[in-house]
């Protein structure tokens, strides 16, 4: 049987209520953990985000955080949790540079499942290594959130933590996982995370391994994460930030015929989505002015390497799905 969020307890969606929820789960960890170390897998993501911040206002460097960059985040996401954990926060932070790693395993590999199968469970040895090394951790903290419960009976099959070798033994610190999304932003937003991390839209746990389509190259890969970043940028000079529910880049494994400097060139397209959603299960095209638009796919083509044309998508969810893998 699922576990159940308790029926008294109240929807935060103000400060009040958030400072009221922080000061009990800060009691709620110490009494739990005591003196013991805690491990986290670290992803940058709102839920991991929020439970470390909220295990180190409970336990400081009692808390083991592993980032682990398998080489298939957003520009910019590996350097922010350095930045704002190992630096601001003072978090006792391992990161692991596992990119080639990772991208060696998904070398030649075109099947989605496959490859969604090779990051997590490359992911889970990773992470499972690093464990290991550290001496004395009984606890391992999750982002699980309510909806996790819900669906998959307690399992954060995304956080990939799941599959953990029996031998560690951990007991589970879950501090948030009676909460949904929008509360857990509410409470991280208290604890004074940066907003692109509390309002961070939603992203897959294989990260840019699915956006990148079919086999993932480097310079595929590449691509897809500097006209990501363009993207992202732009729609926050636009004010399109936090109005449009998912927006990223796709790069799929086909080239086409463009002119640059007076010759032709065979390059990559670069496929634009932006959705709009309540729960995933269906998503409407946002319409974008197209002088925002243009101003974009400028940007793409000048700045991004190895690409020669921009395209729009403007499939619904049904029949398309949000993501192309």
């Amino acid at each position: 049987m699922s576990e159940k969020r308790p029926e008294t307890m109240k929807r935060i969606n103000t400060p009040e209520l958030a400072d009221s929820f922080i000061e009990e789960q800060v009691a709620a960890i110490k009494a739990q953990v005591k003196d013991e170390k805690v491990l986290l897998a670290l992803s940058g993501g709102v839920d991991s985000s929020v439970v470390a911040a909220l295990l180190i206002k409970a336990i400081g460097r009692q808390l083991v955080c592993v980032h682990v960059n398998h080489g298939l985040l957003r520009k910019g996401e590996p350097e922010q949790v350095i930045e704002v954990f190992g630096k601001q926060m003072n978090a006792n932070l391992i990161y692991v540079d596992a990119t080639d790693r990772f991208l060696d395993k998904l070398a030649g590999v075109s099947d989605p499942e496959k490859k969604r199968k090779i990051i997590g469970s490359e992911f889970i040895d990773v992470f499972a290594e690093e464990a290991k090394k550290q001496e004395g951790i009984r606890f391992l903290a999750q982002g699980t959130i309510y909806p996790d419960i819900l669906e998959s009976d307690g399992v954060k099959a995304h956080h990939n933590v799941g599959g953990l070798p029996e031998e560690l033994n951990f007991e589970l610190v879950e501090p948030v996982k009676f909460l949904y999304k929008d509360e857990v932003r509410v409470v991280g937003k208290r604890l004074g995370l940066p907003d692109n991390m509390v309002y961070r839209q939603p992203f897959p746990g294989p990260g840019l391994g699915v956006r990148c389509v079919g086999a993932i190259t480097r310079d595929r890969l590449e691509a897809v994460r500097e006209s990501d970043a363009i993207l992202r940028e732009e729609f926050a000079i636009a004010g399109l930030e936090g109005k449009v529910w998912q927006y990223f880049t796709v790069v799929p494994p086909f080239t086409s015929t463009g002119i640059k400097n007076g010759k032709r060139t065979d390059d990559w397209m670069v496929i634009i989505r932006a959705v709009n959603s309540i729960d995933a299960t269906s998503a409407t095209i946002e319409e974008v002015p197209y002088p925002v638009l243009n101003k974009i796919v400028n940007r793409i083509i000048s700045e991004v390497k190895g690409v020669n044309r921009v395209a729009y998508d403007l499939s619904p969810k049904p029949i398309a799905t949000i993501e192309f893998e």
